[in-house]
This record gives C-alpha cells, sequence and structure tokens, in this order.
C-alpha cells in the first residue's frame, strides 16, 4: 500500500513537471510569434509621425494616442487595479518614469522629429537600439545570449543597414541628418531605458496591469508638456483627420503593440525582445507599398534574407 502510494505522488509530481514545461513551451512559441507580428503595428508609427505633419501637433497627438490606449486598458484591468491598490502602490514612481520614457520621450519626441526628418532616418536610428538593449542588460541585469545569438543579431543588423543604404554603400555615405534626427536619437535612448528598467524593476502586477499604470504615468507627464505646447506653438485645429491618425495611433502602436511587448519581455527578456527593431525597416517598406503604393525594391528582398532567418536563430537557444 505504501509502495502504491508512493508510486502515485511520483506519477503525480512527474506530471505536473511535464505540464509546467509544456505550458513554458507554449508561453515562448507565443512569444515568438509576437516577435513578428509587433513590427508591423510599430511601423505604422513611422507612416502617422510623417502623416501627422499640419494636421496635428506633436504632444497633442501623443496625449491623444495614449488617452486612447488607456481607455481602451481599463476596462479590462481597471477594477483589480482599484482593488489591489495597497500592494502596488508604492510602485508609483516607477510607473511615472517609464510613463515618461515609453510614452512621453517615445512619443512625442518622435512625432518632433518626424517633422523635419525622414521615415529612412528614424528606421536608421532605430535600428541601434537592440545592441544598446544587449549591451545594457548585460551590464544592468546579466542576460547572456550565445554566440549563435549574438551572430544573429550580427547579420540582422547588417541586413537593416543594407536595406537603408539601398543596397550601395554611397547611399549610407549620402544620408543626411537633420535637426529632427536629434529627437529620434533621444527617443531611441529611452526606449532603450524603458525596455531595461521594466525587467530593472519587477512588479506585483500582471503584464496588463501595470501597462496601463505605465500609460496612466505617461499621460500625467505628457499633459503639462502638450499645455506648453499648445500656448507657445499655433496649432492647426483637431479635424476628422487628425482624430483618425489619433485613434490609428493610441490602437495600432499604443495598445496592441505595448502589450505585446510587454508579453515579449516577460518570455523572452530584454535582450531578445529588443530584435523587433530590425525588422521595423521591412515592415515599413511593407506598409508604405500598401498605403503609399511604394513599391519595395531588390534591396528589400536582399535584407529580408540577411533579416528574416537571423531573427529566427537570434530567438533560439536558452532564455533569460
Amino acid at each position: 500500500m505504501l509502495h502504491d502510494t508512493t508510486r502515485l505522488r511520483r506519477v503525480t509530481h512527474e506530471h505536473s513537471r511535464l505540464r509546467r514545461v509544456t505550458d513554458e513551451q507554449s508561453r515562448l512559441h507565443r512569444a515568438q510569434i509576437l516577435l513578428w507580428i509587433v513590427p508591423a503595428l510599430w511601423s505604422s508609427n513611422y507612416i502617422i509621425a510623417r502623416a501627422a505633419r499640419f494636421v496635428v501637433a506633436p504632444h497633442v497627438l501623443a496625449l491623444g494616442r495614449w488617452s486612447f490606449a488607456l481607455a481602451l486598458m481599463l476596462p479590462f484591468v481597471g477594477r483589480e487595479l482599484v482593488r489591489i491598490w495597497p500592494q502596488w502602490r508604492g510602485e508609483w514612481p516607477h510607473m511615472l518614469a517609464l510613463g515618461a520614457l515609453g510614452m512621453w520621450v517615445c512619443g512625442a519626441f518622435v512625432y518632433l522629429g518626424g517633422q523635419t526628418t525622414s521615415a529612412t532616418n528614424i528606421g536608421l536610428i532605430y535600428a541601434a537600439t537592440p545592441v544598446g538593449i544587449a549591451l545594457v542588460s548585460r551590464w544592468v541585469l546579466h542576460e547572456h545570449s550565445t554566440a549563435l545569438q549574438r551572430a544573429g543579431m550580427a547579420v540582422a543588423l547588417a541586413g537593416v543597414v543594407y536595406v537603408i543604404a539601398k543596397g550601395s554603400v554611397a547611399n549610407l555615405m549620402a544620408v543626411h541628418f537633420v535637426a529632427g534626427d536629434l529627437w529620434i536619437v533621444a527617443a531611441a535612448i529611452s526606449w532603450v531605458a524603458y525596455t531595461v528598467l521594466q525587467q530593472r524593476w519587477r512588479s506585483v502586477l500582471d503584464a496588463r496591469q501595470r501597462l496601463a499604470c505605465i500609460t496612466a504615468g505617461g499621460v500625467l507627464v505628457l499633459l503639462p508638456f502638450t499645455l506648453i505646447e499648445a500656448a507657445v506653438v499655433p496649432a492647426p485645429p483637431l479635424g476628422a483627420h487628425a482624430l483618425l491618425l489619433i485613434a490609428l495611433a493610441g490602437l495600432l502602436p499604443g495598445f496592441l503593440s505595448y502589450q505585446a511587448y510587454a508579453v515579449l519581455l516577460r518570455e523572452l527578456g530584454a535582450t531578445r525582445a529588443g530584435l523587433v527593431m530590425y525588422l521595423s525597416p521591412i515592415y515599413a517598406a511593407g506598409v508604405a507599398w500598401w498605403v503609399l503604393g511604394e513599391v519595395p525594391q531588390g534591396y528589400h528582398l536582399v535584407g529580408a534574407l540577411l533579416i528574416l532567418p537571423s531573427i529566427f536563430l537570434a530567438t533560439r537557444g536558452s532564455g533569460r
């Protein structure tokens, strides 16, 4: 009888272990799928940043974007956040800081830069963020990557540079930077900090709850700067076109992409989650073809052949 009980316990324990492993593998597979979807959502922000010129002021667009995104989040998490307020109230400085980094700087600054710089320059500057994330994560989070993963990241970066250069070194040397690029550089640095600090600062909240709090922090930070912008800079009236851009920004590169990115951070870690930026030029080319009728060129294909397999290699192997 005792032998049977011991055997039953072993079987039950093994079943529980296998179930945990299966659940972890399932979450990892979902995260790897999201790795290919998030850049498609983010690439729409490049188009929105360019389309918003002379239509809606940068801070108004950012504030509207994140206010709309927050309104979409609260029905799912608002009641629970109120109920467990004593558990997470000590985290509000982190929420405010992450909101400033992820929603104000990575929002309004991109729209400010988009007024004078090109989508190509935005893609070129943001292409450096995965490298920055990997370096800072190694120092701050002690995240390590395998030789195969590092090789995949290097080849993916080469593919990005090839797309930006349109297949010619002369084109790369001829890239012209303007004042707006400084806004994009600041946003890229902020994105590295936003990504790493989310991992550094642990939270008692789940990914959706925490993102709603960070978004609320971002809205609070954006509000005074939006009022200052409205008082200093003449802004066009909010028409139907402006409201459409705000709604699209809130839904696609706002609500959907940041929710998915939070999952990537949780399942893959900061280094591998940051790889989504390598895919942006390829997705941006597809969006430009669909929206603007700009037919992809041969260098897009070569870049894709370098980037896509490299992302697969860079996301294989051990996790965090």
